[in-house]
């Protein structure tokens, strides 16, 4: 019996190390496998991470290489573009149509431009992109007068080249896409409208715009726009434009605004219409017009009157003088 007791506990301990191996064993190969399972998910989302990191420098390299693309480009139209076409590119020049070179190169229409332009030479050049040589190199402030006469010379030529077939058609496509804007008047319905100048001459007015429907003047819907000088397109486009194509002539707008108060139309002998009609002071001075009317004509009433008794006094007294001498006769 003492001999089996012990031989019990040894095979009870050692099926107890089994379990207890057993079950250690199967925890370490759950925390095993748990492990390799956070490190592959690590490993994963690295890669992943490192192939998100490889396509965003991709497309950096990517944008970086169009950009480069894009500027050299851009660096080619500067050079081969022409100077008149990056000047009527600018912002606000937007009125500007491109004048042809060979319109330009000719002499006869520039006759009397050099009197106006300072640096007339120069700017012509500047114009046409013939290059300055060597020896006429220009100071910085020359250099920025030349740039200002070139602008001048250019929309003195514009102002002459609209009026030709070929500059009206230029700007016929302007006016057909509104490019000059829209007539402000209500009742013109968004009429597009042409620019005109106030004067022939330089620094004198800003460009305004001139609606075919309601023959209104307005300036220009942009700032930019109404701070260019309106020599640069004359006195004589629009006008001549439309006499040019009668069939772009509108009609008149149908439609006036009449004002009211309280639903009730002001009437026309009211001062409201009476001094906007006539100006500051319209009463009065409709009352003071009435009065010297009245007076002229009463003093050419007086004027015949005096003339019609004098002519009856005449005539009395040459009947009296006849009927005297008839009685003497006697």
């Amino acid at each position: 019996g003492m001999v089996a007791a012990p031989a019990a506990a040894a095979a009870a301990g050692a099926d107890g190390g089994g379990i207890n191996g057993g079950s250690e064993r199967g925890e370490s190969r759950r925390n095993g496998d748990a492990d390799g399972g956070k490190n592959g998910k690590n490993d994963k989302e690295e890669e992943e991470e490192d192939e998100e990191d490889e396509d965003e420098e991709e497309e950096e390299e990517e944008e970086e290489e169009e950009e480069e693309e894009s500027s050299s480009m851009s660096g080619s139209d500067d050079e081969e573009g022409s100077w008149i076409s990056w000047f009527c590119s600018l912002r606000g020049n937007e009125f500007f149509c491109e004048v042809d070179e060979d319109y330009i190169q000719d002499a006869f229409n520039l006759t009397g431009l050099n009197t106006l332009v300072p640096y007339y030479d120069y700017a012509l050049d500047m114009v046409l992109d013939v290059e300055m040589p060597m020896e006429d190199e220009l100071t910085e402030e020359q250099q920025e007068i030349v740039e200002s006469a070139a602008e001048m010379l250019y929309g003195l030529i514009h102002a002459r080249y609209v009026v030709t077939n070929r500059g009206m058609h230029a700007m016929y496509e302007k006016y057909r896409t509104a490019t000059f804007g829209r007539c402000p008047n209500v009742f013109c319905q968004g009429q597009p409208v042409l620019p005109v100048g106030l004067s022939d001459l330089p620094r004198n007015y800003t460009v305004n715009v001139f609606c075919p429907r309601c023959h209104g003047l307005y300036f220009p819907k942009s700032t930019r726009q109404a701070n260019v000088d309106g020599a640069y397109f004359g006195t004589t486009f629009p006008h001549l434009f439309l006499l040019t194509h009668p069939d772009m002539i509108m009609t008149k707008p149908t439609q006036q605004y009449r004002p009211r108060v309280y639903g009730f139309k002001i009437h026309r002998s009211s001062l409201y219409h009476r001094n906007h009609e006539i100006g500051g002071g319209g009463g009065s001075g409709g009352n003071s017009q009435q009065s010297s009317e009245q007076r002229h004509h009463r003093g050419a009433s007086g004027s015949k009157e005096g003339r019609s008794s004098r002519d009856r006094r005449r005539a009395g007294g040459g009947g009296g003088g006849i009927e005297a001498a008839r009685n003497k006769g006697r």
